[in-house]
């Protein structure tokens, strides 16, 4: 059996631990942040899919084609935040039964949903993450001394507010 020196420890904790200035514990602070952020960048994807799908009405095109570039852009979202889970050292959820534990946002069940009440039910989503990421920045920056993730979350408010605002015009 070989022998592993106490060196050769050391390098593989180096290989495999995220030694980036930000201590452990806020790092696990801010990892399970971001896991909830991913678990309602998830939900609001998957809401925002199956009213693309859904979508009826004298405006079915243009909203089927403007649901399609929302869910595309939060598909993006999703994987950003994914990766910033794992750039601070901590792994992303990545099952339905921990999305939904986690998020903080509700599910559309209905069929049958109005247009109108599919703009305002993604907008309501949308106003809540920016408000959440709003509260969060001076948390990452101040508290966890995590300036990475606060600057991250602060470029998320501005694609969600982008977000918010034409389904805001496009509810009109």
């Amino acid at each position: 059996m070989a022998k592993t020196s106490s060196k050769s420890k050391t390098n593989e904790a180096a290989l495999t631990e995220a030694n980036i200035g930000i201590s452990a514990g806020n790092k696990q602070a801010v990892a399970d942040e971001l896991n909830k952020l991913l678990s309602d960048e998830f939900l609001l994807y998957t809401k925002t899919r199956k009213f693309h799908w859904n979508v009826e009405g004298a405006q079915f095109h243009d909203l089927h084609l403007f649901f399609e570039k929302q869910y595309n852009q939060l598909a993006t979202i999703m994987d950003e935040v994914a990766e910033r889970i794992r750039k601070i050292g901590h792994y992303a959820l990545g099952s339905m039964k921990h999305f939904l534990q986690e998020a903080s946002l509700l599910e559309n069940e209905d069929f049958g949903t109005s247009s109108a009440e599919m703009l305002q039910q993604l907008l309501d989503d949308h106003e809540t993450i920016i408000r959440r990421l709003r509260s969060d920045i001076d948390k990452f920056q101040e508290k966890y001394k995590d300036a990475g993730s606060a600057d991250f979350i602060t470029g998320l408010v501005e694609q969600h507010e982008t977000m918010a605002w034409m389904l805001r015009a496009t509810a009109k």
